[in-house]
């Protein structure tokens, strides 16, 4: 049952990273030569480059999609809040494998409201992200949070 879960996250986030490239693909024709790279806490564009930047993103999280999909194929490289036994293996493994695939949905999902924000700010600087980034971050936060939580159960 589980290699069935992990094939769907598994093909969720593959093709999470595929939607990513084709809206930066799609987009990147219509995008001014400058756009906003680097926003403050206010949400206001701070810093701005090429439009060439509008791919580091996708590039991004596809380094991401890669470091975690080694990292799942040998969980033992993965660094643990507990100490690892035989007797906690199984369920420690198990935890990580489900978390690493959790966090990179909400990692890519990050990246693109992100991506989403700097493109329509780049025809309007009035317009506010669909999600904010306060809400994005603590939800990272809280899920690292439960993780160590639900790991420490299973010592």
């Amino acid at each position: 049952m589980e290699n069935v879960l992990f094939t769907i996250f598994d093909v969720f986030n593959f093709g999470l990273l595929i939607f990513l490239w084709w809206f930066t693909i799609k987009h990147y024709k219509t995008l001014p030569q400058t756009i906003p790279v680097h926003f403050d806490f206010d949400g206001k564009a701070d810093n701005f480059g090429s439009k060439k930047y509008s791919f580091l993103m996708p590039v991004l999280g596809t380094v991401f999609f890669i470091l975690f999909a080694y990292t799942v194929r040998d969980p033992g490289s993965a660094n643990f809040p507990v100490k690892i036994t035989p007797e906690n293996e199984y369920t420690q493994f198990l935890i990580m494998k489900i978390f690493i695939r959790w966090l990179y949905v909400l990692i890519v999902m990050i990246f693109f409201n992100s991506q989403d924000y700097m493109f329509r700010y780049s025809f309007d600087e009035n317009v506010k992200p669909k999600v904010p980034m306060t809400t994005a971050i603590l939800s990272v936060l809280g899920s690292v949070m439960a993780v160590l939580i639900i790991t420490s159960q299973f010592k």
